[in-house]
């Protein structure tokens, strides 16, 4: 499995420790957050505890991908991310972008972007012409649907094969363009067209998935449903079971994990690493 990550600016040697990458909606409509970091002041506030509490990619979302969420118009992407993108890129941390628009692609990566981080994986036409150039970090993610419907009556014969398949051509698609596997992270896409049934399937995986595609699993299980199927516990409540989540992500062989609760993860996974790290 690739080890090293470049993402932009930055390079990353995953075998040293996983990454957490922070959330940062700048969204009215978010299904943790929305709506509290769509002000600009508020977006760098947010940005700049993360960065205190130890966060290594700070992932900035224009568009809502909550399952039955409306798909956002172009120039009001652009208007929620591109001030926020001016406004971090001197901080000295990778900022991903959340986007599956080539047009928000391409914007963000003049404007400084290190990532961009793909519900769609790459599929819209021109979104691979956006990206293959340069040397930005690339997270290719699995969704059965659309965010309008995905979670209607998700199927599959073999959920973990499917998922891996899928996978493996998105990824084929974007090294036959000339991008380095070192750029390229794959998500399983949990909670993205998945029953519970299939998110466990796919948590209990990862390993396989890195092993048989030889890149790194981000993995964003934070706060999500399947979260709160597992626990009982109300959106406001999934603190303790999001941090779970993660550190059951890493145990499998999560390179990277994508959460709200900064702070937390950091000290969890700082223990967690501790306790399995040979001294």
């Amino acid at each position: 499995m690739c080890q090293y990550f470049q993402c932009g600016r930055f390079g990353f040697d995953l075998a040293q420790r996983p990454l957490v990458m922070g959330i940062l909606n700048a969204t009215p409509d978010s299904f943790s957050d929305g709506g509290r970091y769509q002000a600009l002041e508020f977006a760098m506030e947010r940005a700049e505890q993360m960065i205190k509490d130890g966060v290594d990619i700070i992932d900035i979302g224009g568009e809502s991908t909550r399952p039955g969420s409306p798909s956002v118009p172009l120039a009001q992407e652009l208007d929620r991310i591109m001030p926020v993108i001016y406004g971090l890129r001197e901080l000295g941390y990778p900022l991903s972008i959340d986007t599956c628009k080539p047009e928000v692609m391409r914007e963000a990566i003049i404007a400084g972007a290190d990532m961009i981080n793909d519900i769609n994986a790459f599929r819209a036409p021109g979104a691979i012409d956006a990206v293959k150039d340069g040397d930005c970090g690339l997270c290719v993610m699995h969704m059965q649907g659309t965010p309008q419907d995905m979670q209607a009556q998700p199927h599959y014969e073999d959920v973990v094969a499917e998922v891996v398949a899928f996978l493996r051509q998105r990824v084929d698609a974007l090294l036959a363009a000339g991008v380095v596997p070192e750029r390229v992270t794959i998500d399983p896409g949990f909670g993205f067209g998945k029953t519970v049934e299939h998110n466990v399937a796919l948590l209990r995986s990862i390993g396989r998935m890195q092993y048989e595609l030889g890149l790194p699993v981000l993995a964003g299980l934070s706060r999500k449903s399947m979260i709160g199927a597992l626990t009982g516990r109300p959106l406001e409540q999934r603190q303790a079971g999001s941090i779970g989540g993660a550190l059951a992500a890493v145990a499998q062989g999560a390179r990277i994990v994508r959460v709200h609760d900064v702070a937390e993860t950091v000290d969890a996974l700082k223990v967690w690493n501790a306790g399995t790290t040979e001294i």
